[in-house]
């Protein structure tokens, strides 16, 4: 079992480079088998996930070569629609390949995800945009078999909620479609925005993204070109090195970072008392003294307070001067961080998705386990700031979310050894 030694106590200060986005790459990596040509991708984080995604590619035929932080793929002998039954139930993200793959070879055979287990992410808005457009699908002993008679149909697609992952699928799903594809109450994540930039790069015809409303005009296969293509930086880990940085007092600047993404959680930071400088491309946090309770923090979708914040935000209210009431809107089984911050001395009460979080002067460190990406997170940011030394079990999740987070922490001053 992966385990991580936290020393807590240490103040960081110092600079951090942000390395590209977890949720930009998967779907990113996805569309690379829709140019049936060359697709090289820059900044490239190194993930568990990421290894995932290659394996995949690789799998269904196409030539996968990487080189330090870039990685290119050759989608030109793509010749199997059967994704891998162990690598889908290892990542919820391989779903997207459901919408690539299908309109690459006219059908595709999946199985349904896996990933970290926050409670029910059903794929049926995926399932009923696909047959909306004309795809025909059989759900047999668990996998999807997904078939076309002819060419997927451009219509108007409303979704119930505004899921990332089924924008996405729609997105690619579309790029062949006869005619044009209009979403309403798609997903505004920035993420979305960099898979329409990579779509158009190679030649699509998206517009949209970032707006509750995204138009996809189909374009021939053969009209697809060879792609160059620099990931955006990921939001998720720079608020978490912001909290790092404000759980222990201290001064860092996260470089390579867009600061429009994160402004949920920037206002959030000021709340609770840090003093926050951006710049075009950069951000330098000051923490306070003593960190300010917080009134309320409501996940949402983008551009509200990200679901994916919501654990280390609450280890860092975890040690406030007050009382903070949190209200998880996306995920009904995502507070299992909690109980473990209890054993730090947290004082934590759950009732349904509603958290009360009672500031406590001191966190001490203790034994605990990560149950998922971003819980496994919120237990590094509790140890930086707990007398003492944590000991985090079941590491493993946290990698595959951040790329080398205990190197990018011990540079600016903590002390990090995985055992």
């Amino acid at each position: 079992m992966s385990k991580l030694l936290v020393k807590g106590g240490n103040r960081l200060e110092g600079s951090i480079r942000v390395k590209g986005a977890k949720n930009s790459v998967l779907p990113i990596l996805a569309a690379t088998v829709l140019n049936g040509g060359i697709n090289v991708i820059h900044d490239i984080p190194n993930l568990s996930d990421v290894k995932l995604m290659i394996k995949i590619l690789k799998s269904i035929g196409c030539s996968v070569k990487k080189e330090g932080n870039t990685v290119i793929v050759d989608s030109s002998k793509l010749n199997n629609y059967e994704i891998p039954e162990d690598l889908v139930r290892e990542m919820r993200s391989s779903i997207v390949f459901l919408g690539s793959v299908l309109t690459r070879c006219g059908k595709v055979q999946i199985s349904y995800p896996g990933g970290c287990e926050l409670g029910p992410r059903p794929i049926d808005l995926h399932l009923k945009a696909l047959r909306e457009m004309g795809a025909t699908i059989k759900e047999e002993h668990g996998f999807l078999l997904c078939d076309l008679k002819n060419k997927l149909q451009g219509t108007e697609i409303q979704l119930d909620f505004p899921s990332v992952g089924a924008t996405e699928n729609i997105m690619l799903a579309a790029v062949f479609a006869e005619g044009t594809t209009i979403i309403r109450n798609a997903a505004r994540e920035p993420e979305i925005q960099d898979l329409q930039t990579f779509i158009n790069q190679m030649g699509g015809k998206v517009t949209g993204a970032g707006s509750a409303t995204i138009s996809i005009e189909g374009v021939n296969k053969n009209k697809l070109k060879d792609v160059e293509h620099r990931i955006i930086p990921d939001r998720i880990v720079a608020g978490t090195y912001l909290i790092a940085a404000a759980i222990t007092r201290g001064d860092v600047i996260l470089n390579n970072i867009i600061p429009e993404h994160i402004q949920s959680t920037l206002f959030k930071l000021r709340e609770a008392g840090s003093t926050i400088i951006s710049s075009k491309n950069s951000i330098r946090i000051i923490a306070p003294q003593n960190i300010r309770a917080i009134e309320a923090i409501r996940t949402m979708p983008y551009p509200g307070f990200p679901t994916d914040m919501q654990s280390q935000m609450m280890t860092l209210m975890a040690i406030s001067d007050g009382i903070t009431i949190f209200k998880e809107n996306i995920f009904e089984n995502r507070y299992k961080h909690a109980n473990e911050l209890t054993r730090m001395n947290a004082n934590i009460k759950i009732d349904g998705r509603v958290a009360i979080v009672k500031g406590v002067k001191e966190l001490s460190g203790a034994t605990v386990s990560a149950n998922d990406l971003r819980g496994g997170a919120s237990l590094i940011l509790a140890g930086l700031a707990a007398d003492g030394q944590t000991i985090i079990e079941n590491s493993k999740h946290v990698y595959r979310g951040y790329d080398n987070i205990d190197g990018d922490l011990n540079n600016v001053g903590a002390e990090i050894v995985r055992i």
